[in-house]
C-alpha cells in the first residue's frame, strides 16, 4: 500500500492558525490554551464532536493507542509538550491504518515512510505551533480508504453540527479545497430546454435540448453557485439493439484502392452557412420549471461536488430522448449543442420551461462560471467546447477524451474500428429519440435518409481520410481560453493515447493552463483510487477554476503526472511529455535479435488456426508476442533488444522505418513494442478494495475503492504500443498509391504515444505482423510480406537520466 498526494498545498503557520478556526477546530477559548498536551485533547474531543456526548467522546479516545501500553485518553491527561511518536500513533489510527498490519506502533515513522505519507516533523517533542501545524497536516493526509481525513469526518458529520453557527461559512475552503457544508438531502433537480441555434433535423425549428439541472438548495437563498456540466449522449438511454444490425463486419479482405493524387484541399471540410431558424417568440417568463426527475446515472465525481456547493448539470445533446435534432458523430452541430448550454449557464441563451409554452427561465442561480467534467464521448464533448472558446467554460477536465475522429477510426488509410464500430453506429447507438414513439415516427424517414448518408460519407470500405472526417476534426479550429486538466490511460485501446498528445500539443500554442495525468488503466476512471489523490486535485482545481479560489493550484499541481507502470501504487510527476526531457534513441532492426530468424512472413493462417483466434483474440494476441513458439511463429516477426543493462523510460511518440514489400497489389503493415521480461504486471482494470467506503458526504453517496494491483502470475511480456499502416497510403492518409507486388516501399509511421518504465534486465521488443484481428480488416488473405531489416530502424524517445 502506497499513498501518493499531489494536491497538498503548503500553508504558512498564520493561514493554518485561520483556518482551523474557519472550520471550528480552533475558537476563540483553545486559542487561549498555551499547554501543547492541553490543546491536543482539545482537537481530539473535536474531531469527535459529531457525537453530543461527552462520555462517547473519551471512549473513542480511549480506542486509540498513543504508545505500546497507554491509550490517547490517558496519555492527554499530561500537561507539556506532545511526543510526536504518540502525536503520529494516534494520527495513523485516525487515518485508519491499523497496528501490527498497516503500522507498528512501536516505530509509526518507518510506517508512515513505506506507505508514502507525509514526513513528519523532524524533532522528537511538539510545542504548541508544532502540535497546530501537524494537525493541520494530518486532517490534511489521505486515509487508507484515499480520502483526505477532513473529508472522512465531514461524511461522519462533523460539519453538519455547525450548520446553525451564525459566524460559519458557506461556502467553506480547507487548504485551498471545497468543503463538504452543503445539504444534499435538499437537492433541487429540474429540467429546462434550452434553444440552441441549430436546425439538424430539418424541420424548421430549432432544435431544443433537454438539461438537468442538480442544484443546492441554497440557491434558493440567494447562494449563486458555479456550474460542473457533463455532456451526455448517452443518459437519456442507448440503442444497443437498433444499432447492432448496422455493425461492420471487419472479417474481410484488404481492398485494392483507386490511386488518386489528392491534396489536403481536395478533402477540406468546407465550414457550413445555413442559416438557422428565427428563435422562437417567449410567452413569458419565470423562476420555476415544470418537470423534475429522479436520480439517472451520474458520474460519481460529480456527486462529489454536489456535496460542496457546485450544480451539476446534464445534457445528452442534438438527437437524444426529449430533445430535438439527429446525432452526427463528432460534427460541429455537437459542439454547439453543448455550448449552447454553456452560453445558457453564463446568460446568454434562452431556455424554456417545457417544450411547447415558450416560457422563457434564466440560470438565475448560477454564478455564470461553467466547468465540464467527462470521460470518452462526454470528455470528447468537453475537449469539443473548450476548442470554440465559449464564453463562460472557465475549465474542461477531459479525461480519455478525442481531440479528431479519424484516428479514432481510422489509421493512415486502415480501419481500426474494433466490434464493427463505425462513426453510423455510434450515431445509431446514441439516437435515443428514437425510443419515444411518438416523436420518432414524424421524423424516421428524416433520420433514415441522414443516418445513410453518414454510411456513405465514413467511406468504411477505403479507410481513406475525406471531408466527412476533417469536419470531425476538433482541434482544427483553437480558440481555446478555458484551462485543461487532461487525463488519460496509457493501456487505453479505445480512446489511444494519440488523441490526448494531439490535444495538448494543440494546447501548448494557448495561453492557458494545462496539467497532464496519465495512468496504467484502460478506459477507466480514477476518481476513487487508493494511490492517488485525482479528487482532491480535481477539488483543488475547480474550487480555483470555478469559485476563484487563489489556492495556487496552477503552482502547487504538477503539469505532468504518470503512473509507474513497473511499480505498484506509485506515481511521479515530470515537467513534460515528449518534451525536452527526452532524447532520440535509433536502434538498426538489422542489429535486433531475430529471434525466429525471419525476413517474409505470411498473412494466411491455417483455416481452423484463423477460426478459433477469431473467436479467442487474448490468444491471438499472447501468440502473437510469445517467444516460447506459437501458431503465429511464421506469421510475424519478432525483434529484441539486448537484455538492458539499466532501466529505461520510452518518453513520447515512437517512430519505425520500414522497406517492406508484398506479394500482392495490396498490404497492410502492423507493428508493435512489447516489454520482454518476467515480471508481476499491473491490471489494466482496477480491482476493488473494498465496497463503498469512500463517503462523498454527510448521508450522501458512497464509492467504492479501487487500485490497479499487480497481477498474480508472472507474464513473460507486456504490449507497450503499436501502430498500422495500409501500404497505398505511405504519403498520408488521403493520397492513394498503387501497390506493385514484389517491389520495396519505404514506410515511415508513428506508434501511439507512450511513458514507458522498462526495467534492468528486461528486453524492449518489435513485433511486425500484418492483420491485426482486432482492429483492422482481415480475410485470411494468402499475402506474403517481406523486410529488408537492414534498411529499417525504429526511433524511440528515451527519458534522459
Amino acid at each position: 500500500m502506497k499513498i501518493n498526494q499531489f494536491g497538498y498545498v503548503p500553508t504558512n503557520h498564520q493561514q493554518i492558525i485561520n483556518e482551523l478556526t474557519e472550520i471550528h477546530f480552533l475558537n476563540p477559548a483553545n486559542l487561549k490554551i498555551s499547554d501543547p498536551m492541553e490543546l491536543y485533547r482539545d482537537f481530539l474531543l473535536e474531531y469527535y464532536s459529531q457525537h453530543a456526548s461527552l462520555t462517547t467522546r473519551l471512549e473513542k479516545i480511549h480506542n486509540l493507542m498513543a504508545t505500546e501500553t497507554i491509550d490517547a485518553a490517558t496519555f492527554t491527561k499530561a500537561t507539556g509538550s506532545v511526543s510526536a511518536k504518540a502525536f503520529y500513533n494516534i494520527g495513523l489510527q485516525l487515518l485508519g491504518f491499523l497496528d501490527g498490519l498497516d503500522f507498528s506502533l512501536e516505530a509509526p515513522f518507518k510506517g508512515i515512510t513505506q506507505l508514502g505519507l507525509p514526513k513528519p516533523l523532524n524533532q522528537s517533542t511538539m510545542n504548541r505551533d508544532q502540535l497546530i501545524d501537524a494537525w493541520y497536516r494530518l486532517l490534511n493526509t489521505r486515509n487508507k480508504y484515499g480520502q483526505l481525513l477532513i473529508d472522512y469526518i465531514a461524511g461522519k458529520g462533523y460539519y453538519q453540527q455547525l450548520l446553525n453557527d451564525s459566524d460559519f461559512k458557506i461556502p467553506l475552503f480547507f487548504n485551498g479545497k471545497a468543503q463538504a457544508v452543503f445539504n444534499t438531502d435538499k437537492l433541487i433537480r429540474e429540467v429546462v430546454y434550452v434553444e440552441s441555434s441549430l436546425d439538424s433535423d430539418h424541420d424548421g425549428k430549432r432544435d431544443l435540448l433537454k438539461t438537468n439541472i442538480i442544484r443546492p438548495a441554497e440557491t434558493n437563498e440567494g447562494y449563486q453557485a458555479p456550474v460542473i456540466f457533463t455532456a451526455d449522449p448517452y443518459a437519456q438511454g442507448m440503442n444497443e439493439k437498433w444499432s447492432e444490425k448496422f455493425s461492420h463486419d471487419n472479417k474481410r479482405p484488404l481492398k485494392r484502392k483507386q490511386p488518386n493524387h489528392l491534396t489536403y484541399q481536395d478533402v477540406e471540410a468546407q465550414p457550413s452557412n445555413v442559416t438557422p431558424p428565427k428563435p422562437r417568440k417567449i410567452n413569458g417568463r419565470t423562476t420555476k420549471t415544470g418537470e423534475t426527475f429522479t436520480k439517472f446515472w451520474s458520474y460519481s465525481l460529480n456527486d462529489y461536488f454536489l456535496a460542496r456547493g457546485f450544480t451539476i448539470v446534464y445534457s445528452s445533446g442534438i438527437g437524444t430522448k426529449d430533445s430535438d435534432g439527429f446525432r452526427t458523430t463528432g460534427t460541429k452541430a455537437e459542439t454547439l449543442s453543448a455550448t449552447a448550454v454553456i452560453e445558457w449557464l453564463n446568460g446568454n441563451r434562452t431556455a424554456f420551461t417545457n417544450r411547447s409554452d415558450q416560457i422563457a427561465i434564466d440560470a438565475w442561480w448560477s454564478s455564470g462560471s461553467v466547468g465540464m467534467t467527462g470521460r470518452s464521448y462526454l470528455g470528447t464533448l468537453a475537449t469539443e467546447a473548450a476548442f470554440t472558446g465559449v464564453d463562460g467554460l472557465k475549465t474542461s477536465i477531459v479525461e480519455a477524451g478525442l481531440s479528431d475522429y479519424y484516428p479514432y477510426y481510422r489509421e493512415n488509410g486502415l480501419v481500426v474500428a474494433p466490434d464493427g464500430d463505425d462513426a453510423d453506429v455510434l450515431a445509431e447507438w446514441t439516437f435515443s429519440r428514437q425510443q419515444t414513439a411518438g416523436d420518432y415516427v414524424q421524423i424516421k424517414d428524416a433520420w433514415l435518409k441522414h443516418f445513410k448518408q453518414m454510411t456513405h460519407d465514413q467511406e468504411h470500405d477505403t479507410g481513406s481520410f475525406n471531408q466527412f472526417w476533417d469536419a470531425r476534426n476538433i482541434t482544427k479550429y483553437n480558440h481555446t481560453k478555458a484551462d485543461m486538466l487532461l487525463v488519460h490511460g496509457l493501456n487505453d485501446w479505445n480512446v489511444k493515447t494519440g488523441q490526448v498528445w494531439n490535444s495538448r500539443n494543440k494546447l501548448k500554442t494557448r495561453d492557458i493552463t494545462q496539467k497532464l495525468i496519465l495512468h496504467q488503466g484502460q478506459h477507466e476512471y480514477l476518481n476513487n483510487f487508493r494511490s492517488f489523490d485525482y479528487t482532491d486535485l480535481v477539488n483543488l482545481w475547480l474550487s480555483n477554476k470555478l469559485f476563484g479560489i487563489q489556492n495556487r493550484v496552477d503552482d502547487v499541481m504538477p503539469d505532468v503526472i504518470v503512473q509507474d507502470n513497473a511499480h505498484a501504487e506509485t506515481w511521479h510527476n515530470y515537467p513534460d511529455w515528449g518534451g525536452s526531457e527526452s532524447t532520440k534513441r535509433t536502434f538498426s532492426l538489422a542489429s535486433l535479435n531475430n529471434i525466429k530468424g525471419n525476413f517474409s512472413f505470411s498473412d494466411q493462417l491455417p483455416n481452423q488456426v484463423f477460426k478459433h483466434y477469431t473467436q479467442h483474440l487474448n490468444d491471438w494476441r499472447n501468440d502473437l508476442y510469445s517467444r516460447q513458439g506459437t501458431a503465429m511463429d511464421n506469421h510475424c516477426i519478432r525483434l529484441l533488444s539486448d537484455p538492458l543493462t539499466h532501466d529505461i523510460t520510452i518518453d513520447g511518440q515512437p517512430t519505425i522505418s520500414l522497406v517492406a514489400q508484398t506479394s500482392s497489389i495490396v498490404g497492410q503493415i502492423s507493428v508493435a513494442l512489447v516489454d520482454y521480461g518476467e515480471d508481476q504486471r499491473l491490471t489494466e482494470v482496477p480491482q476493488t478494495l473494498v465496497s463503498q467506503k469512500i463517503l462523498q458526504g454527510y448521508h450522501w453517496r458512497k464509492d467504492d475503492l479501487k487500485e490497479f494491483l499487480p497481477q498474480t502470475n508472472p507474464t513473460d511480456f507486456k504490449r507497450i504500443t503499436e501502430a498500422h499502416i495500409n501500404m497505398q497510403n505511405r504519403q498520408n492518409s488521403y493520397r492513394v498509391d498503387d501497390v506493385q507486388p514484389q517491389t520495396g516501399y519505404k514506410l515511415r509511421f508513428a506508434f501511439q504515444p507512450t511513458f514507458w518504465h522498462l526495467l534492468k534486465g528486461h528486453q524492449l521488443g518489435l513485433v511486425i505482423y500484418a492483420s491485426d484481428l482486432v482492429y483492422t480488416v482481415h480475410g485470411n488473405q494468402a499475402i506474403t510480406y517481406t523486410l529488408n531489416l537492414n534498411d529499417s530502424t525504429l526511433e524511440v524517445p528515451v527519458l534522459k537520466s
